[in-house]
C-alpha cells in the first residue's frame, strides 16, 4: 500500500488529487492548516487527516510524528501555496507595488514551507522502497514562458508568485540530484479555477489535478528533476 501526504489538501487541487489517488489505491493524508477543515475533507474522501501548517516548525514536526507512528510515507505532494499579490476584484499588483513584506509572506509558504516539509519528511521518505516527491509549481515559473511576448505568462504582471515558483523549480532540481533514489519533480497544473486565483482559471480541478496524480504515481524508473504539465516537459 502506497502512503501519500498532500499539503494544503482540504480543497481545490489538493483535494481532487487526494480523491484520485485514493481511487488508485493510495492511503492519503490530507494535510490542512485548519484541523477541522482537514478533518471534514478527509471524512468526505475516506482519507486520513493531519494538521499541517507548512509555515510552522512545530506543526510540521507533529505531522511527521503522527504519520511515522502510522507506518511511514512513500509520496509527498507539496501543494500548499498562496498568491498574495492578487487583490480584490482579481487584480494582480505589479512590480511598482510589490513590497519586501509581500515577497516575504509569499516565500514563507511557497518556498520556505516546501523546504521545511521536505527536510522534515526526508528521513521517512528515504526508508520507502519507492519514494516520490511532487512539487506543485506553475507555468509562471518558466523564465522561457514569461519572456515570450504574446503569451499569458508574459502578460502576468505579478512578481512574488512567479519568483517563488521559479525557486521551487530550482529546489526540485537540486533535491533530485542530491537524492537519486527518489523521483522528485515539479508540475504545472495549468490555469485552474481555485480559490488561489479567485476562481478565474479556465480549467476544472479535475483537469488541473491530472499531472499531480500522474507524477505522484511514477515508478523507480520514472523521470526525476523534471518540470512537467499534462502535455509533457516544460522549458525552464
Amino acid at each position: 500500500m502506497t502512503t501519500t501526504l498532500i499539503t494544503g489538501a482540504n480543497k481545490g487541487l489538493g483535494f481532487e488529487a487526494a480523491r484520485r489517488l485514493i481511487a488508485a489505491g493510495h492511503t492519503v493524508y490530507i494535510g490542512s492548516r485548519d484541523a477541522e477543515r482537514g478533518r471534514r475533507a478527509a471524512e468526505q474522501l475516506g482519507a486520513r487527516a493531519v494538521q499541517l501548517d507548512v509555515t510552522d516548525d512545530a506543526s510540521v514536526e507533529a505531522a511527521v510524528k503522527a504519520i511515522e507512528a502510522d507506518g511511514g510515507l512513500d509520496v509527498l505532494v507539496n501543494n500548499a501555496g498562496i498568491q498574495e499579490e492578487m487583490r480584490e476584484g482579481n487584480v494582480v499588483i505589479g512590480a511598482a507595488d510589490v513590497t519586501a513584506d509581500l515577497m516575504r509572506r509569499t516565500f514563507e509558504t511557497n518556498v520556505f514551507g516546501t523546504v521545511r516539509v521536505l527536510h522534515a519528511f526526508l528521513p521517512m521518505l528515504q526508508r520507502s522502497a519507492a519514494p516520490v516527491v511532487v512539487n506543485v509549481s506553475s507555468g509562471l515559473a518558466s523564465l522561457t514562458r514569461v519572456t515570450m511576448p504574446g503569451t499569458p505568462a508574459y502578460a502576468y504582471p505579478g512578481v512574488a508568485y512567479p519568483a517563488s515558483k521559479t525557486v521551487v523549480n530550482m529546489i526540485t532540481v537540486q533535491y533530485a540530484k542530491a537524492f537519486p533514489n527518489m523521483r522528485i519533480n515539479a508540475v504545472e497544473p495549468g490555469f485552474t479555477k481555485t480559490d488561489l486565483n479567485g476562481n478565474t482559471g479556465i480549467q476544472t480541478v479535475e483537469q488541473g489535478a491530472e499531472i499531480i496524480v500522474h507524477m505522484a504515481q511514477v515508478g523507480p524508473d520514472g523521470p526525476t528533476g523534471g518540470y512537467f504539465d499534462a502535455e509533457g516537459t516544460l522549458p525552464w
